[in-house]
């Protein structure tokens, strides 16, 4: 009995600490160009999403969509080589004026998937 004591105590708080970790291993945006909801006066060549944690470049993507829903960027977007938090794509260099929306999904480097959109504006 007195084993089976000292056994919950010394794994309740290994549990709780494995639970925080992986809480903590998604990987979210942390910033962008353009910012999310902005107004620009030119055309962006290019969208970038640094995120707070390593992505899978195989299983990573961005995709910029005008609002009427055509993709406007080239592929799937990429990570970059030189930085496995930061997934980018190009842009026409021309892009109209509108609305257009940033498509993202990402599994982190333990597997965990986050995935969004924000918009931006080209006046």
């Amino acid at each position: 009995m007195a084993m089976w004591r000292i056994l919950k105590f010394a794994i309740g708080p290994l549990v709780l600490l494995l639970a925080v970790q992986s809480a903590e291993a998604h990987a979210f945006p942390d910033h962008s160009l353009p910012k999310v909801g902005s107004e620009l006066a030119s055309a962006p060549t290019m969208v970038r999403i640094w995120f707070d944690g390593d992505i899978e470049p195989v299983f990573s993507t961005l995709i910029v969509k005008s609002a009427m829903g055509s993709q406007v960027s080239a592929g799937q977007g990429r990570v970059s080589a030189s930085n496995s938090t930061l997934l980018e794509t190009t842009l026409p260099k021309t892009l109209p004026l509108g609305k257009y929306y940033v498509y993202w999904s990402v599994i982190a480097r333990d597997g965990h998937h986050t995935e969004g959109r924000f918009p931006f504006r080209v006046k």
